[in-house]
């Protein structure tokens, strides 16, 4: 699925914190998941929540930024009033909680086309991003990823929930979450779907994070989940093209079109063989870049 929205950092805000709310408007987040879930406790903050995300986006405090609210899983009774009172101008999609299978994704899809139906709005217009947060989801990865082609434009690893459903332990290194995260980046680029990798927990350990960001990126992430607005220059940094990448990629692209011209199927260049591969890879980081400019 094609979005003109980058997905580099998608940051959590909790909406019923007004304070937080209210920085919300000045960070440089690609996509704000204002929250209605874990972190808005107790039960009464939740229509505090919904009040206070209908207000900012009523006076265009979020206007041009992609925001996808957090809802409550389908279990907490609150997801309907979620919702039904969300599905407004505005509003990009929803982060829908705890998906453990493709029914799950569908049976989201249904409710929001029942209620855009009701209200009068576009069927399809409000896009989901799954949230993977159970070692049965990612076994489910490919048919999470299919269940709803027109709406789901990503699937994000919740990597703390997956970790207790397993009964594993973090460890430095990342070998217990290493086998999940390459599941879910590789079922959703099979689909067409945005993988965003995990929130970095230790917000303070800019080091840890750009160790754990490249591990991401070269696992095929475009983006992660962002807890810290200090966060976001290394994830910026490094889920957009380096100079290298694009110098490369205009490189390949001069070479084999030169290729063609002269009749040859593939180009060489340093003794390698320039394939439709390399091609491939070199238009996607020039798009990717050319996403980055238009959205600045």
């Amino acid at each position: 699925m094609n979005i003109d929205y980058l997905t580099r950092s998608l940051m959590f805000v909790p909406a019923h914190n007004e304070r937080l709310m209210e920085s919300a408007t000045r960070v440089n987040a690609d996509v704000l998941l204002l929250d209605l879930e874990d972190s808005v406790q107790p039960i009464e903050n939740k229509q505090i929540a919904r009040d206070n995300i209908i207000k900012y986006i009523s006076e265009g405090r979020f206007k041009g930024r992609p925001v996808f609210p957090r809802v409550n899983d389908r279990e907490s009774g609150q997801l309907l009033k979620d919702v039904y009172q969300l599905t407004i101008d505005g509003v990009t999609g929803f982060m829908y909680p705890k998906a453990k299978k493709g029914e799950d994704i569908y049976f989201f899809g249904k409710l929001l086309e029942t209620i855009e139906f009701e209200k009068g709005i576009p069927i399809g217009t409000f896009k989901i991003i799954a949230l993977i947060e159970t070692s049965g989801a990612v076994m489910n990865i490919q048919e999470i990823c299919t269940a709803c082609p027109s709406r789901l434009v990503a699937v994000a690893f919740g990597c703390e929930d997956f970790v207790t459903d397993l009964g594993g332990k973090h460890d430095g290194q990342g070998q217990s979450i290493f086998t999940a995260r390459s599941m879910i980046a590789m079922g959703a680029k099979a689909n067409k779907v945005i993988p965003i990798d995990t929130v970095h927990i230790k917000v303070h350990d800019l080091e840890d994070l750009e160790k754990n960001i490249i591990i991401a990126k070269n696992l095929g992430f475009e983006g992660m989940m962002i807890l810290n607005p200090k966060e976001l220059p290394l994830a910026h940094q490094y889920f957009s093209p380096s100079k290298e990448e694009i110098d490369w990629a205009n490189e390949m692209l001069q070479l084999s079109k030169e290729a063609e011209a002269m009749g040859k199927g593939v180009a060489v260049k340093d003794n390698k063989f320039i394939g439709p591969p390399m091609v491939k890879m070199a238009n996607g980081i020039l798009k990717r870049q050319e996403l980055i400019e238009k959205n600045k």
